[in-house]
This record gives C-alpha cells, sequence and structure tokens, in this order.
C-alpha cells in the first residue's frame, strides 16, 4: 500500500459509492472525509481544508456547480467532478466554473486513481514550485506527504508537517508570528504565540542535529522564524564535524 496520507473529501449523496470510493482510497493510503450533501461539503472544506474534493453534481440540496462556486471563493483545492452527467455543456460550465477535472459514472477506479495522483501533483507543483523540496538534510514528497531526514523516512503529525511544509516553500525568507499563525492555522489563531512556540520547538527535535542551537529553523526575536537555504555540502560537514 502506498503510504500518501493526503486528505480526500468524497461529496455524493449515494452510499454506495461513498463507500466504494472509501475503500478504493484507503486501499491506496489515503484518508477520506465524507459528505452528503452541498452545505456540509462546504462548511467541512474550509475547516478540515483537504488536499483534494470528489463532488458529485446531483446533490440533495443543491447542484454540485455551486459548491465548486463555494470553494473557489477562497481556495484553489483540486476539485475532480464524479458525475452520472455525460452532456458536454455540464462538462464545460463545470470546468469553467472551476473544476479541475471530470470523471464519468460509472468509473473505472484505475482511472480515478490516476486522476487523483495527476491533480494531486499539479497542485503541489502549483504552490510550490516542485513536487519534492529540498533543504539541506530534509527532502519532502509533496505528493506523498513524507518527510525524509538524512535520506531516513520521519514521522510528523499533520501540524508538524504543514508547518514544515511552509517553511520549505518559504526558505530563506523571514515570516512574522501572525503570518504563520494565519496561513498554518487559521485567522482565529493570529495571537496564539505559545501555541506556534510548541509547535516550532517540536520540529526543530525532528529535524535539527541540536535543537537548541538550530541551524534549519532560526528565531528572528520579536518578528517571526526563517528557515535558513542550505546546501546539501554544508549538512554534509556538519555532519563529519560531529565525527
Amino acid at each position: 500500500m502506498a503510504n500518501k496520507k493526503n486528505t480526500i473529501m468524497v461529496v455524493d449523496d449515494e452510499p454506495q459509492i461513498r463507500k466504494l470510493l472509501k475503500i478504493t482510497l484507503e486501499s491506496e493510503g489515503y484518508k477520506v472525509e465524507e459528505c452528503e450533501d452541498g452545505g456540509q461539503a462546504t462548511r467541512l472544506c474550509g475547516s478540515i481544508k483537504p488536499d483534494l474534493v470528489i463532488l458529485d453534481l446531483g446533490l440533495p440540496d443543491m447542484d454540485g456547480k455551486d459548491v465548486i462556486d463555494g470553494i473557489r471563493s477562497w481556495s484553489q483545492m483540486p476539485i475532480l467532478v464524479c458525475s452520472v452527467r455525460d452532456a458536454d455543456s455540464e462538462v464545460v460550465e463545470a470546468l469553467s466554473r472551476g473544476a479541475d477535472d471530470y470523471v464519468t459514472k460509472p468509473f473505472n477506479p484505475d482511472v480515478l486513481l490516476a486522476r487523483i495522483e495527476a491533480n494531486l501533483r499539479k497542485a503541489v507543483t502549483q504552490q510550490a514550485g516542485e513536487p519534492d523540496l529540498t533543504n539541506g538534510r530534509i527532502r519532502m514528497d509533496l505528493v506523498r506527504h513524507e518527510v525524509y531526514v538524512d535520506g531516513e523516512s520521519c514521522f510528523f503529525t499533520p501540524k508538524e508537517y504543514e508547518l514544515l511544509r511552509y517553511f520549505m516553500i518559504h526558505r530563506g525568507k523571514m515570516i512574522t508570528h501572525k503570518q504563520l499563525l494565519k496561513d498554518v492555522w487559521g485567522p482565529a489563531h493570529g495571537d496564539d504565540m505559545q501555541y506556534l512556540r510548541v509547535y516550532v520547538s517540536q520540529l526543530r527535535e525532528k529535524i535539527e542535529h541540536d535543537p537548541k542551537n538550530p541551524n534549519y529553523v532560526i528565531t528572528e526575536p520579536g518578528i517571526g522564524y526563517r528557515m535558513e537555504l542550505l546546501e546539501i555540502e554544508s549538512a554534509s560537514s556538519e555532519n563529519l564535524s560531529e565525527d
């Protein structure tokens, strides 16, 4: 089983379809959240922030295209429409309103999985400029949600992973406390300074040789943090100096 760990939200009012998709996706290592109507999907997308949405158009409370509008008003997360509607006009309208892909029911599970993988890779490439991020001893596979330190796979909680990804994307730049809290935790956490310090400390324990004297995540007193941009060679010399 692949170790992807991406969260996919399935929005469909048919329990059998949700069950089929849940089994198929979980067998490939994805985490699955389920919704049966558009209103619930719109609310949960804002709180869960899934990596991709699989969306039926024939929902009990609204047309799925209205869900696309709602999500696109604040996010560019990938939306893959999965619907029995196969008319060209439906496909064109869904895509023009912001859907990234369109699959008709009944679908081939292998084709659906391939479309999901392609859209996830496209999304992380658009966000970070590349599907893999490397800084010194650290490498992140943004598609599979895996982190390697010194070539070894390391476990990170979802929030630790999001914080590290944010630092890696903005490596070399100074980031304020408020900016970090707002972008990683959301606007409601803009003043949770102690919360941020705890997570930065946890992150340092996993990526630094000496967490008390960090080389990667540097504190900018009174301002925020900066992830230093390090070359692989410097990481190697660092190891040699400790031997």
